[in-house]
């Protein structure tokens, strides 16, 4: 039974080569993703901290901001 699953009526090894392949790329991807957004957080958590008090409140008031500030917590 678990042998003709795997074996796919000899299919299997191409079927499991791309689903590793796949897993492989998602997997990357959003590894790769997470990392720039990271980066892009903290470039923006160092900009808005070299902000004077009035653009800093002019900043606070955008929704974009908001909603970058409120998943920083280093703010």
């Amino acid at each position: 039974m678990i042998n003709e699953i795997i074996s796919m009526n000899g299919y299997g090894a191409y079927v499991w080569s791309a689903f590793a392949f796949t897993l492989a790329s998602f997997t990357t991807l959003y590894s790769v993703t997470k990392l720039q957004l990271s980066k892009e957080q903290k470039r923006f958590a160092y900009k808005f901290g070299s902000l004077n008090i009035e653009k800093a409140k002019a900043a606070r008031q955008q929704t974009i901001n908001n909603e970058i500030l409120s998943n920083t917590s280093n703010i």
